[in-house]
């Protein structure tokens, strides 16, 4: 069984996509460039974005155990200005992505914070907030490269890492599936797998044996299975690629219920 990323490890993959984000933002022809996969924004919006969040969740570390993010640092990212020339745009973001490791680094990985994910299978801990802020930074750097005209694939190690995070940090809850209770199975090529069970206690995943070479799927069928790299069912969970780019077994009309689905926790 794999064992998750070391918080070192995640440490370095912020710095890493940080520096890529950096990277993409520089070899843009403009800052206006409109981001295709966040209708609506710009480059320096997506920019601004990420540094915010950076900035955000280094005060929230840092704040500690709090039933609510920092009052200051809710308001400090709704009033949030960056500068508008390239260079120090860049210069902003580095130094942003710096206050969340220094945060990060100095509360070690099980200090407690606030956190707006349930706590039933990720932690409210700095460790939690940093495995996230990889996959937040990962896609983003693909939504950067991908306005700069130059997609690329996510990081295999980022990607890897991020199916069971999206399943574990967005989707896990206690709220009451309001449909019939079904299974979801997310296939990676890469050789892992992971089924996402929802009913009436909510949503939890766990990780499975990935489907045999015999029969080329598990003798346990879910509801609906999506099978792809691990870099692609990371870009389908966050919405960046459609269920067609991948193959899917089963009932694909649940793959929309579970979309479409806001629970209350």
């Amino acid at each position: 069984m794999e064992k998750n990323l070391e918080f070192p490890e995640l440490l370095r993959l912020i710095d890493d996509r940080s520096t890529a984000f950096r990277a993409a933002v520089a070899a843009a022809p403009r800052l206006d460039a409109p981001v295709p996969t966040c209708p609506g924004w710009t480059l320096s919006d997506l920019v601004k974005h990420l540094g915010g969040g950076d900035r955000f969740w280094a005060a929230v570390v840092g704040a500690g155990p709090a039933g609510a993010p920092p009052a200051e640092a809710a308001a400090a990212r709704a009033a949030l200005e960056v500068p508008r020339e390239r260079e120090a745009l860049l210069a902003w973001l580095a130094a942003s992505t710096q206050l969340l490791l220094n945060a990060l680094r100095e509360a070690g990985p099980d200090a407690g914070c606030w956190a707006w994910w349930s706590a039933l299978q990720t932690p409210r801990t700095a460790g939690g907030v940093a495995r996230h802020r990889v996959q937040e930074s990962a896609v983003h750097t693909y939504d950067a490269r991908l306005a700069a005209g130059a997609a690329q694939p996510l990081p295999a190690e980022v990607a890897l890492d991020g199916v069971e995070e999206f399943l574990f940090t967005c989707v896990a809850t206690p709220s009451a599936w309001p449909h019939k209770p079904t299974t979801f199975d997310f296939h990676a090529t890469e050789g892992r797998s992971w089924r996402l069970t929802v009913d009436g206690d909510g949503a939890r995943s766990t990780r499975i044996p990935a489907p045999t070479a015999a029969t080329g799927e598990d003798s346990d069928a879910a509801g609906v299975a999506v099978h792809g790299t691990a870099g692609e069912l990371v870009l389908y969970l966050y919405d960046r690629i459609p269920a067609g780019s991948l193959h899917v077994d089963g009932d694909a009309g649940l793959l929309d219920l579970l979309r479409a689905w806001e629970p209350e926790e």
